[in-house]
Formats: structure tokens, sequence, C-alpha cells
């Protein structure tokens, strides 16, 4: 089957922010009184949500993180991704060689996209197609998201393609019955995360984002 639609995971596909973004979640949630590295983050949180991830620490704290938590992320992450944010290297030309509809589907907010896509000129590529897990009751792995993303489409899950760099998102698009193309060429990503996205359900991994006109191409011939 010919695929009538690419969703895109954003960060860490589109842009290269998951290096910033661990980095603020670990020192943001350190300071509220959770020890945590950035390394650490990126292992448990990776590909989640916020909400989630705020969820978890707070169950194995036994108590709430301060009320202003998730102001102080947020104005700690949009201040990084405004000095240091780029788009992934290769992601507009691979854009402009793809001729099906394209669509954002990702774990962060409506608002942090906004900031992300609009600081590395991305935006209006995708927009009004970005969809948020904040839209649907389970965020990834569940593949809740994905579904959502294929409804509001108009297109079939088997008919999707999904890029993304995180086994929690790999999971989703795989649990959601579509192919799944895991990206490892972002700055987070060490020498064994490609054998990582195969081993959660990937159909094929790729490490620079000019591959991914011919991998679309090629599985949609399959």
């Amino acid at each position: 089957m010919a695929f009538d639609l690419v969703i895109f995971d954003c960060d860490g596909v589109l842009v290269d922010s998951e290096v910033i973004s661990c980095q603020a979640h670990a020192d943001v949630l350190s300071a509220s009184g959770y020890p945590i590295t950035a390394a650490q983050v990126f292992d448990r949180f990776l590909g989640r949500s916020a909400k989630q991830a705020r969820l978890e620490v707070e169950a194995e704290l036994g108590r709430s993180l301060p009320d202003d938590f998730t102001e102080r992320l947020r104005d700690r992450l949009f201040s990084a991704f405004e000095a240091d944010l780029e788009a992934v290297i290769g992601i507009t030309q691979a854009l402009d060689s793809i001729d099906v509809p394209v669509c954002v589907a990702s774990s962060g907010s409506h608002e942090r996209m906004r900031v992300s896509l609009g600081a590395t000129r991305l935006y209006d590529r995708f927009a009004p197609h970005i969809f948020s897990a904040s839209q649907v009751v389970h965020g990834k792995p569940a593949p809740d998201l994905f579904l959502f993303a294929a409804t509001q489409m108009k297109t079939v899950p088997s008919a999707c393609v999904v890029v993304e760099d995180s086994v929690a998102g790999i999971t989703g698009a795989v649990a959601a019955g579509m192919t799944v193309l895991g990206f490892h060429g972002g700055s987070h990503c060490g020498p064994d995360h490609s054998a990582t996205l195969q081993a959660a359900g990937a159909t094929a991994t790729f490490g620079d984002m000019s591959q991914l006109p011919a991998l679309i191409a090629q599985f949609s011939q399959n």
C-alpha cells in the first residue's frame, strides 16, 4: 500500500531539542527536590509527555511538586529553545521531497511546539496539522495520539508512516498499526540508539534526514 500520510514526531526529529530539553527538565526537577541527571531524564522520559513524567515523579516523592513547577520548566525550556535550538539537519530538504501530506504528532504541548517549530521556521510547514498529546487521553507509548492524527487527516492507519526517535513513540505507532521509521541522527542519540529503536519495533532506522524520502518510497512499494 502506498502511504497517504507522513506523521512526524517533533522533538528529536524535526528540531534537535532533546539535549536541551533533558537538561532543562533535570535542572528544574533537581531544584524542586528530585535530584536527577539529564541522562536519567533521557532514559526514563524521552518521548513521553511532561504531564506523565510529573505524575511518575510525584508518585515516587509521595508529594506534589511545587505549584510553579510547570511554569518554571516552561520558562527554562523556552528560553533555551530561543537561544540555542536548531532544526534537524536536512529536514527542510526532506520535506521538500515528500509529495504526500504531512503532520506532527508530539508529546509536547501546542505552546511548546509553537516555540520550537517557530524558532526553527518549521511551524508554517505543518500548521494547522499539528497534534499534541494534550488532545488525547493517553499519550505515547499508547497509540491514541497517532490514531487521533490519522483521523484528523482522514487517513487509515495502515496508510501512515511515522518518523520517530523514541522507544515510546515507536511503541505507540506500532500499536496503532502504522509503519515506523526510527531516526537516530539527533545530537542526543548514542551509537546504540539505532539498535534500541529496532528492538522497539521500527521497520527501519536511519541517521541522516536526506535518506527519508527514499525510505518512504521504498516501503510504500512493499
